[in-house]
């Protein structure tokens, strides 16, 4: 099966009916999140990518930012290095915009709205799907940009084995081990891993110039990495199953900090499931799923006279929902769910209020009439701090033959304040509203065995934006105008596989009357790119990987001018056997410095070496 741009990932086994689009086989290339059921990626109506176990080991990236640079509508900032703060801006919407899953739990901080991308290691991830553009109409609060969801580790036929042990430049020390086991009835697949790095010099601030992190520490800001994963099921009989999954990973953090905001972190991501599956006939089935994401993080200075504690911010967000899948009707489908959500902060500043409890409903429809299909969903959400709110969207693709297919959609989106927005003491308020997005997508695209491209243009407008008036008070004052086309590829030639992405966004500030109107947003590159080019020579496999971004403002007045940069990596790796193989990797390999946050490094050409060894089924 050829590798796809958009992705090339096996079915898992998911409880449910198929889509109604196509019903997939375990040899189509599918995703789950952007519809809640299982759809072959030729099928979908929205802009959606996967990056599989496969393409994560070949792409020999030890970071979540590393994985995902310069893929289609994706941007970062980065705050110094390996397993520093990251910001995700899909489609130019801002990090706390993009709605993050891990195994279909939500996640993130509830006082900030992010979620720790940086901690989340990728020797615990199976596969990652990324759906661009508004699916709150689903998911509800934060999905204006898309979703991203990364699955964790899986179990394989029988029995599995698995080993890595990585060496690098600035001292990386990288080890991952797990098995896996699959029986007739219940399957187990267990992961550990373990990162450090001595980092790089995260930040050359300025205490005279009150610029960057505000502080001279030239020195190296170093991180570590524990994690552990665990999934687990058993088919109870032929139509109920049950499952289970644990995430935790904790981290230390060295960043360049005074003594009220501090220098170093200790965090802790979260993440556990248990999901109950009936498949009641052909036609129905019923899912019911609980999940609890804790995200702690904890912060302390440290100089020549010891470490004292600066600040606490722990939040836990628990879910729970249950979704019915009926095909009423050949090619026709019906869901329908109830999510409920309930969040809590516990933190050495005080908060007014510490939790708050959200009921979503929603309803999607998915239908194929013969070239014509359609999608429609509606979701209402009712929050204990602001109330109801609804959104909706709806889609339709067109099918020409020849693998030519053309797709337009229309969505609504929003985004519930955060505490920080609410109730953080001096610098909040409290009757602030949700963001609210309106977003079209039309897309062309084309798939052949040995070959597809994609192109997708979209508008996205949001209004409400929580922002500062005149007078410095957080209020639903400004509103943001995001146009922009996106460009993939993929082709199998001679033995080459070229996969091709490229980004224009154009993020503007449309609050009128502001000194900002028609400023670019900050920190978001208008244009990006990557190419991947692979080529197998028996046991040993050459590869390139070459990314860019333009430039970006530092500043929302956009005085302060980022410049662009590209990178090349350089990537071999040789099969001793069925089992080993040894894999080496040159990053960044013209040593170009550059920013995406001003006075903020990141790092320049570095190298590892990696000893693999997986079993063979």
């Amino acid at each position: 099966m050829s590798h796809h741009a958009l992705s090339l990932a096996l079915a898992l086994a998911l409880p449910g009916i198929a889509a109604a689009e196509q019903a997939p086989t375990e040899f189509d290339d599918v995703f789950v999140t952007a519809t809640r059921t299982p759809l072959s990626v030729e099928s979908s109506v929205v802009p959606v990518q996967v990056v599989d176990r496969e393409q994560i080991e070949r792409s020999q990236a030890i970071s979540l930012l590393d994985l995902l640079r310069g893929r289609a509508g994706l941007d970062f900032a980065n705050q110094g290095g390996t397993g520093k703060i990251t910001s995700l801006f899909l489609r130019g919407t801002n990090s706390n915009q993009v709605l993050v899953l891990v195994d279909g739990v939500r996640v993130g901080s509830a006082t900030s709205g992010m979620a720790a991308l940086q901690d989340l290691p990728v020797d615990q991830i199976e596969r990652i799907e990324i759906v661009r553009g508004p699916r709150s109409s689903l998911y509800g609060s934060e999905a204006i940009g898309g979703v991203v969801q990364v699955f964790t580790r899986n179990a394989g036929k029988g029995l599995q084995q698995n080993l890595s042990l990585t060496a690098g430049s600035n001292r990386l020390r990288q080890a991952s081990a797990g098995f896996s086991n699959r029986g007739e009835r219940g399957w187990i697949s267990a992961q550990g891993g373990y990162q450090k790095t001595d980092g790089i010099n995260a930040c050359n601030g300025s205490s005279l110039l009150f610029q960057g992190c505000y502080v001279e520490e030239p020195d190296r800001d170093g991180y570590r990495n524990t994690s552990i994963n665990v999934r687990a099921g058993y088919a109870l009989t032929d139509a109920l199953s049950l499952e289970g999954h644990v995430l935790d990973a904790s981290s230390f953090n060295e960043y360049d900090g005074s003594v009220f905001g501090g220098n170093e972190a200790e965090n802790r991501q979260q993440v556990y499931g248990g999901k109950l599956a009936w498949k009641a006939s052909d036609t129905f089935s019923l899912t019911a799923q609980v999940g609890r994401n804790r995200d702690e993080a904890d912060n302390y200075f440290a100089d020549a006279g010891g470490r004292t504690f600066a600040s606490a911010f722990d939040t836990r967000r628990d879910t729970a929902s249950v979704q019915g899948d009926f095909l009423f009707a050949a090619g026709q489908q019906l869901s329908a769910g109830v999510d409920w959500q309930n969040d809590q902060v516990t933190s050495s500043t005080a908060y007014d209020v510490a939790d708050r409890d959200n009921t979503g409903v929603f309803v999607e429809y998915q239908g194929r009439f013969g070239a014509h299909s359609l999608q429609a969903s509606v979701r209402n959400d009712d929050n204990e701090q602001f109330g109801n709110h609804t959104t909706g969207s709806l889609g339709y693709g067109f099918a020409f033959g020849n693998g030519l297919r053309l797709t337009a959609s229309a969505g609504t989106g929003f985004k519930a304040p955060t505490f920080n927005d609410l109730y953080y003491p001096g610098f909040s308020n409290p009757d602030l509203k949700p963001e609210e997005s309106r977003s079209l997508n039309l897309g062309i695209a084309q798939y052949a065995d040995d070959w597809n491209w994609t192109f997708d243009a979209y508008e996205t407008r949001v209004d409400q934006l929580i922002g500062y008036d005149s007078n410095f008070n957080i209020v639903n004052v400004a509103e943001a105008r995001i146009r922009g086309a996106e460009l993939t590829g993929y082709l199998s030639l001679a033995g080459f596989d070229i996969n091709a992405q490229a980004s224009f966004t154009d993020p503007r500030d449309r609050t009128a009357g502001a000194a900002t109107y028609d400023k670019l947003l900050a920190r978001r590159a208008r244009s990006s790119g990557r190419i991947d080019v692979d080529r197998g020579f028996g046991p040993l496999r050459l590869g390139i990987t070459a990314a860019g971004y333009g430039h970006r403002f530092d500043n929302a007045a956009n005085t302060v001018r980022l410049a662009g940069y590209g990178t090349v990596d350089l990537r071999v790796e040789y099969a001793i056997n069925d089992a080993w193989s040894l894999q080496a990797r040159a990053a960044n390999v013209f040593d170009r410095a550059y920013e995406t946050i001003a006075w903020y490094n990141q790092p320049g050409r570095e190298y590892q070496l990696t000893l693999r060894y997986r079993s063979a089924n």
